[in-house]
């Protein structure tokens, strides 16, 4: 290709005016140079970075000049004509007879590197293309073919001998994903500046692959190399033992750790991991939380270990939206360049898309399951992962059928691109870890071994070896006696008992209205009780959940004669420790997590320094002998009646009523699947039709989750999509509102959160509630002057999404509606609960 072909048509527009256009040309050496690097060891290595080259072929052509130069809207954008440019016949055949193979194996290829933009390319063929070629002039069929014909050159190696169409369609999706990473680093005008076409193409290419490795190392996507030294200065657990010394097979692997809580399963993740990567099964790793609260507490730990995984200091993110708001996220962001602990450079912060393709990422479990999802940049995600161990902690908690959809899909993904996985559960359901197992398996292309078997606590490959056999850790807490209390006035006079006599207490509600009841109640009788749910600003969140950790947490104080209510965000969120527990009654799984928090730290609290005799479980919850209808839990637990399926809480009535305590870790399993295993046995008549309906909607969810999520086997143009993420949401809900809470201060509009810049201040002060709730209420008029002013700069969607609420001085919100910064968000008129 000559100077004159190279200079005659730009890239990129100046970065400043007058200065010389980036070739279009040499911006696409610049990407292949960087997807050498970020392809170092794969196998296709000079077929992807061939293709990478071109991946911006439809730059040549007289409507994206002209759209650069004179500022012609496109009809169709320059990805789309690099798709037509590469189905032209001559360049076609050019292609195929280099390379080899067929088109049906090349085509699929094609429209990966062409959909670099975060979403395939979708003209219809052949009509569109011919029409795309047409208006792109002759003399840029002829530069792009000669281009074409220089980058074989480039590339000479570059072969699709072997390749079917059914492998390109699988490649498609880590092609697409690869190329979209290199084009954002090789478009970046600080590492790749605009240079005037003086070079030959081989003379471009020395240079930018020069810069790519810089780059790369300045973006953060160059990982370090692995470490073996010990991680940890402590004497190991069983299950941590287990992880160090478990035989790993060769290829991708999903390891299953399933273990109570509090048996030190994340510190095995740790240990397994750094065997993985030691082992070439990944580069970095990317921890999945089902909550932000949980991924922040993830985020604290994982900064003071991750470092001694690697020779040198990884790149680390916090992967949520709300990360911003997280000053440990911040503190990493802020370490200085070259020192020992990990960091986050300025270019994978720019965009929450980049989160995943930091060495070490740790966030939501959402983030992740966008990978599979027909939205834009997708690809993007799943190639982040690719490269990484994927590890998802509290994996029952994706139970749900949507959600264990999606995540089967992921793994299979996953897999098949040669990644590796870990699952963390304390309660995950055989079928569930049998259906996970085998989604992994086929993505890896290994025959599936069935693996039932129920001993617990277990380390299992499946397809590999296992481990069973574990030595009791030593004096713990013992056997968790479980009671049943039959109304809550029972529950607070227990409560209020034991408060009274210098225990620390909770009560774990299903909702908040009754999470609020009982803490009003319990003030009442002058028990001091502290009270958190999810329906509190996450200004006042953060604020309440520090104080109940210096409470509460494994090194509290002042927390004798206290009691928290808390919703489901004491699950797993909160790392607590209570001597007596009262709980809403909750599937089996759910209550083994709650039970997780009594008499928790041992080794701090020994049972002779509680002021209880043995951990007590107490459930309220209605005689499960006497059900007569399926309102049978609503006059117990009101709205909380309706949390969860009412067959599952039966079930679990019945079975605790039965074995009378949780005996972890003998009789884990065996409560779990008599709740949510196949076997588990009939309910009363009074509940078959609950059960129907459930069933129903649980294959309604699943249904849904196999429309929603890409299919992986059409490839990326026919399986993918470009939607935003909010039309196909990871998870299944009551639809959710969000207000922005404001306060007057002299006559003018301030934010509920204080002393801090706007933009942090206006994310710390939204609250969600139900959609359909606030409906009923007659909430301010958006429309108001003082609104419209304070709004006039958002975008509309933010204008659509979020609705503004003055919170006068009396907390007083609209009628029927309140906020307290302890309390939380008010409905001051309840409407009687319904079963839904």
């Amino acid at each position: 290709m000559h100077l004159t072909q190279i200079a005659r048509w730009p890239g990129k527009s100046p970065v400043t005016p007058g200065a010389p256009a980036h070739p279009a040309a040499y911006h696409m050496l610049d990407v292949a140079a960087v997807a050498e690097e970020l392809l170092a060891d794969h196998p296709r290595r000079a077929l992807y970075c061939l293709l990478i080259a071109l991946h911006d072929l439809g730059k040549i052509g007289e409507v994206f000049r002209r759209a650069l130069s004179e500022g012609v809207v496109q009809d169709r954008r320059h990805w789309e004509v690099t798709e037509a440019w590469l189905h032209d016949p001559q360049i076609l055949a050019l292609l195929l007879q280099h390379l080899g193979g067929q088109n049906q194996a090349l085509l699929p290829l094609v429209a990966a590197i062409a959909g670099h933009h975060g979403r395939p390319p979708t003209a219809e063929i052949p009509r569109h293309l011919d029409a795309m070629r047409s208006r792109a002039g002759t003399q840029a069929h002829d530069d792009a073919l000669d281009f074409v014909r220089a980058c074989l050159t480039l590339w000479p190696e570059a072969r699709l001998d072997g390749l079917r169409q059914r492998e390109a369609k699988a490649l498609s999706w880590h092609l697409a994903g690869v190329t979209t990473v290199a084009d954002w680093v090789g478009s970046n005008a600080a590492w790749f500046p605009a240079t005037p076409a003086t070079q030959t193409l081989a003379e471009y290419l020395d240079v930018a692959r020069r810069i790519a490795p810089m780059a790369l190392h300045e973006a953060g996507l160059l990982p370090p190399a692995p470490r073996a030294d010990p991680l940890f200065d402590f004497a190991l657990r069983p299950m941590q033992r287990a992880a160090r010394d478990i035989a790993l097979p060769l290829g991708p692997m999903l390891a299953i750790i399933e273990d109570e809580t509090g048996a030190g399963k994340t510190e095995a993740a740790f240990l397994l991991l750094q065997r993985m990567l030691c082992a070439g099964k990944g580069q970095g790793a990317y921890f999945a939380l089902p909550t932000m609260a949980t991924a922040d507490a993830m985020f604290r730990r994982a900064r003071n270990i991750v470092g001694g995984l690697f020779q040198d200091a990884p790149s680390l993110t916090l992967a949520h939206g709300r990360a911003g708001l997280s000053v440990d996220f911040r503190e990493v962001q802020n370490t200085a360049p070259g020192s020992d602990a990990p960091v986050c450079g300025p270019w994978l912060v720019e965009s929450r898309r980049r989160a995943l393709l930091a060495d070490i990422g740790v966030g939501t479990i959402d983030q992740a399951l966008m990978a599979v999802l027909p939205t834009r940049f997708a690809t993007l995600r799943n190639w982040g992962l690719s490269r990484k161990v994927l590890i998802v902690d509290e994996a029952h908690e994706l139970g749900d059928p949507y959600m264990a959809h999606e995540l089967a899909v992921l793994l299979r993904l996953h897999a098949m691109q040669g990644g590796s996985a870990i699952l963390l559960t304390a309660t995950l359901p055989l079928g569930l870890r049998a259906r996970l197992s085998q989604a992994f398996a086929e993505g890896a292309g290994q025959g599936y071994c069935c693996d039932d078997d129920p001993a617990y606590p277990s380390l299992s490959i499946p397809g590999g070896a296992a481990w069973r056999a574990f030595d009791r850790a030593g004096p713990g807490r013992g056997p968790v006696s479980v009671r049943r209390l039959a109304c809550a006035e029972d529950a607070l006079a227990l409560l209020a008992g034991h408060a009274a006599a210098g225990a620390a207490c909770v009560w774990v509600r299903n909702a908040v209205d009754e999470a609020i009841a009982a803490a009003e109640a319990l003030r009442a009788r002058g028990i001091p009780a502290d009270l958190l749910h999810a329906r509190l600003t996450l200004y006042d969140r953060k604020r309440i959940e520090a104080r109940m950790m210096a409470r509460f947490g494994r090194d509290g104080v002042d927390r004798a004669g206290r009691v928290l209510v808390g919703t489901q965000v004491l699950e797993s969120s909160l790392d607590c420790d209570f001597d007596v527990m009262v709980s809403d009654l909750a599937p089996v799984a759910s209550l083994i997590q709650r039970a997780g928090r009594l008499w928790r730290h041992m080794d701090l609290r020994p049972a002779a320094d509680r002021p209880v005799a043995a951990p007590l479980l107490h459930v309220l919850a209605p005689d499960p002998a006497q059900v007569t209808d399926d309102r049978w839990l609503q006059d117990t637990l009101g709205a909380g009646a309706w949390v969860y399926p009412v067959a599952e809480q039966w079930r679990t009535a019945m079975v605790l009523d039965q074995a009378g305590a949780i005996r972890a870790p003998d009789n884990l399993r065996a409560l779990i699947e008599a709740v949510h295993g196949p076997d588990a046995g009939p309910v009363p008549a009074a509940l078959e039709r609950a059960e129907i309906e459930a069933e129903g909607e649980a294959y309604a969810r699943h249904t849904r989750a196999r429309h929603a999520t890409i299919r992986i086997e059409d490839g990326y143009r026919d399986g993918g999509g470009g939607s935003e993420d909010v039309d196909y949401p990871t998870r299944l809900g009551q639809e959710m509102r969000v207000l922005l809470l404001l306060r007057r201060v002299d006559g003018a509009l301030r934010f509920w959160a204080e002393g801090m810049d706007a933009g942090e201040a206006a994310a710390l002060s939204e609250v969600s509630a139900s959609a359909r709730r606030l409906a009923r209420l007659e909430l301010p008029d958006q429309e108001a002057p003082e609104f419209a002013v304070f709004r006039k700069d958002w975008p509309e969607w933010r204008k659509a999404a979020v609705t503004l609420c003055v919170v006068g001085e009396d907390g007083a919100i609209c009628k029927g509606l309140a906020y307290d910064g302890e309390m939380g968000l008010l409905f001051t008129i309840v409407p009687q609960p319904a079963a839904t």
